[in-house]
């Protein structure tokens, strides 16, 4: 799922993403108390019920990057978008190997993530720092703690790193290289003490949004802690 959290910048560093990974450390956790985050990550979902999680975030990848679609002209955001960061097709990839080819009449929403999705629709395509919180949440995340839960992912379903049903956690690159990019745009953004006190407050929303849908996801698949 990615939202393990981005890995710690270097010790010293004074920049934006420093400031803003520090002010947001607690939120991870929030993501992690799910029985069904708890069973994602220690490989006991079956595919049925791990296939219920691409469900709920395909809206979310889907309006992020409708949203980068837009945004790419903006002075702030756009460097931000970048075309080997999108999840979508690799989504899409996912969906038709766990339902078939009719697989977006398997896109029954739980509240949570039509909550999350109707967020993105609200800041994400018409300010610069909502759309960054967003896409910043989700994608170093996806570089992070999301490349460990593909490990489990995998192990579970007794699949490979580039089989379809998993594609969702493969990029093309480095991931600490990515991440170390995308810091660096992050302390370059022309952003005052305000608006980035805005950024991190939108990218708390966005761990409590994320949070729900595990949550939701616990309660519709009874999902139970581990002995």
């Amino acid at each position: 799922m990615g939202m393990a959290g981005d890995t710690a910048a270097a010790a010293g560093d004074t920049g934006f993403a420093a400031e803003l990974r520090a002010a947001t450390r607690g939120d991870h956790g929030e993501n992690e108390t799910s029985s069904y985050m708890s069973a994602l990550v220690e490989g006991r979902l079956s595919g049925e019920q791990y296939a219920r999680l691409i469900v709920q975030l395909y809206p979310v990848y889907d309006a992020l990057e409708r949203a980068a679609d837009v945004m790419a002209a903006d002075p702030v955001a756009g460097p931000f978008v970048q075309p080997g960061l999108a999840r979508r097709a690799a989504l899409e990839a996912d969906l038709a190997y766990f339902y078939g080819a009719g697989w977006r009449d398997a896109l029954v929403l739980l509240p949570a993530a039509e909550r999350y999705r109707d967020r993105l629709e609200e800041v994400a395509f018409d300010w610069a720092g909502g759309f960054v919180a967003h896409h910043y949440t989700r994608y170093l995340g996806d570089l992070s703690g999301g490349q460990y839960i593909a490990r489990q992912v995998q192990r579970g379903l007794g699949l490979g790193k580039d089989d379809p049903g998993v594609l969702f956690y493969r990029f093309e690159g480095k991931p600490k290289a990515i991440k170390d990019g995308y810091r660096a745009l992050l302390d370059a953004a022309p952003w005052n003490a305000a608006e980035r006190a805005r950024v991190i407050a939108e990218v708390k929303t966005a761990y409590r949004l994320n949070a729900q849908i595990t949550d939701d996801l616990s309660r519709e698949l009874h999902i139970e802690p581990a002995a």
